[in-house]
């Protein structure tokens, strides 16, 4: 009969330690900031709208939660946001905000004890349809060479984890150089 005592993880001082929350970050359908999904939360707004982002004219339904007037480029450089899909830029955005919310300074004394959850169920699903039609018009050379690491539903956690990282060689990370403003609204490239 097995044993049905308690089995200790390899590592029990790891599970003593504990988890502060020092920033809060952002981007949903209610505003791309925490004060403004707040503020949309406490006078009982919804999120929902006409879909924008493709044509509905075929579908029953017309309405969905989509994140608005969203501008990559108050976050990220052009050319590094044209290699990436909307939810990334999304998550750089809300870890941005994260961590000038918190005060946080990550330096390489602490950077290995700095964490950050984020999720994604499935990543950039229009970068697989455009790319998907692409492929369909012009064959495999049309597809992005970005195509399969603009996808990845980890890339949000990683592309964060990089442009938040300590400084390398006495320098700041994108992030930190400068506080950014809440972007105005402006059209996004997605």
């Amino acid at each position: 009969m097995p044993d049905t005592d308690i089995v200790e993880p390899r590592d029990a001082a790891l599970m003593n330690r504990r988890v502060v929350v020092t920033g809060l970050g952002l981007v949903t359908p209610l505003g791309n900031t925490v004060e403004v999904t707040w503020a949309g939360l406490m006078a009982g707004k919804s999120g929902a709208g006409p879909i924008t982002k493709f044509d509905t004219s075929n579908f029953p339904v017309r309405f969905a939660c989509e994140v608005k007037d969203f501008d990559p480029l108050g976050y990220i450089e052009k050319k590094e946001a044209r290699k990436m899909g909307a939810f990334t830029h999304y998550a750089i955005a809300a870890s941005d905000e994260a961590i000038a919310d918190s005060g946080l300074k990550i330096t390489d004394e602490n950077a290995e004890s700095v964490g950050a959850y984020i999720s994604s169920g499935i990543g950039d699903f229009w970068g697989i349809e455009r790319e998907h039609s692409k492929l369909l018009r012009g064959g495999p050379r049309a597809v992005s060479p970005f195509f399969i690491v603009s996808i990845l539903a980890n890339m949000a956690a990683g592309q964060s984890s990089g442009a938040n990282a300590a400084p390398q060689s006495g320098s700041q990370p994108a992030a930190a150089q400068a506080p950014q403003a809440a972007p105005t609204p402006a059209s996004s490239p997605n």
